[in-house]
């Protein structure tokens, strides 16, 4: 399957959440089997030379891509989760958005010193989320290999922002313009 036959399988769905925004629906590509096989795949091809200790997903639609490629690298899997989700002991970072502040937490310990990470999400936009995740990974001791994404919508630079911040940073699908 071609990296077009995959970028066919994500909806747009215009004026979500609000006017003017053109949505970047994963759902489709997810409820695609062979979609899905296709977007892992491509995914590990990018991740597996960089022999992360551990893969690292945000919240939400992170944890099914993250998940999916740790079984395929045979890596362990760690969610970083919104605040109050998680039931033992965290530590968290807040980090601002467009509209307010936010806070990501990850369990205490989960992450060792010295850990090689990779952090993975569905999509990045500004960077704000992915930004402060690998911040929060940093401050754990961990080095943040690379950011890898499903999507990258790059006119709103997002993963120039993450290469700012040192993290080296790559999507497998691009939406360019509106």
């Amino acid at each position: 399957m071609s990296i077009d036959s995959l970028t066919a399988l994500v909806r747009t769905i215009p004026d979500f959440p609000k006017p003017g925004i053109q949505f970047r629906d994963i759902t489709t590509l997810l409820a695609d089997g062979p979609g899905l096989a296709e977007l892992i795949d491509q995914m590990a091809k990018v991740a597996g030379p960089l022999d992360p200790d551990l893969i690292v997903g945000v919240e939400a639609r992170g944890f099914i891509l993250g998940a999916a490629l740790a079984l395929k690298l045979g890596k362990g899997f760690v969610p970083v989760r919104k605040k109050g989700k998680l039931p033992g002991k965290t530590v968290g970072i807040d980090y601002v958005l467009e509209y307010g502040t936010d806070r990501l937490e990850l369990h205490e310990g989960q992450v060792s010193q010295g850990a090689r990470v990779l952090l993975v999400d569905d999509l990045i936009a500004t960077g704000g989320t992915a930004q402060a995740a690998a911040r929060l990974l940093r401050e754990q001791g961990a080095q943040v290999l690379m950011a890898l994404f499903a999507i990258d919508l790059p006119d709103l630079g997002g993963l120039a922002a993450l290469e700012q911040d040192g993290v080296p940073s790559r999507a497998i699908l691009l939406f360019e313009g509106d």
